[in-house]
């Protein structure tokens, strides 16, 4: 049961974050800086760099998760972006500012809603990156020790 709910849970990651880039994409670029820079958090020169950059990074780990070839780098990878975006959100929220969260494009507040929705995407990155890395007991192990002790 466990890899097929890890399996599920990484194409719901890469679906997410392959229609993040997607929205951030098909929009002008500036839009997307202006959500960027709406947090206080960086220099102009920074907040343009990652308005150009961080839709390209977010479709690259999409597409990678769809396959499992490191998925446990991958995941490790977007848990840490969204730990990034996750904070920043929070930041923002506990100081009353009245912005877009920018995740999924223009227009949705930061509210505990999102930032519900952001935390439960960090905790599916965990359980994939988690599923991915245990390692079933091989069978000749299992028989040796038998079934109370693994």
């Amino acid at each position: 049961m466990k890899p097929i709910a890890a399996l599920i849970s990484r194409l719901a990651l890469a679906a997410i974050f392959i229609y993040a880039a997607w929205v951030k994409l098909a929009a002008p670029w500036y839009t997307f800086a202006s959500n960027i820079d709406s947090y206080r958090l960086l220099p102009p020169d920074a907040v343009v760099f990652l308005a150009h950059t961080l839709p390209w990074f977010e479709l690259a780990l999409g597409l990678m998760l769809l396959t499992p070839f490191r998925v446990r780098w991958v995941t490790a990878v977007c848990g840490l972006l969204l730990t990034g975006f996750w904070g920043s959100m929070l930041r923002a929220y506990l100081l009353g500012m009245n912005i877009d969260c920018g995740c999924f494009g223009p227009g949705e507040p930061i509210s505990p809603l999102t930032l519900s929705r952001d935390a439960l995407m960090l905790v599916l990155a965990a359980f994939v990156w988690w599923a991915a890395g245990a390692r079933p007991v091989p069978p000749s192990v299992a028989a040796q020790t038998g079934p109370s002790e693994h």
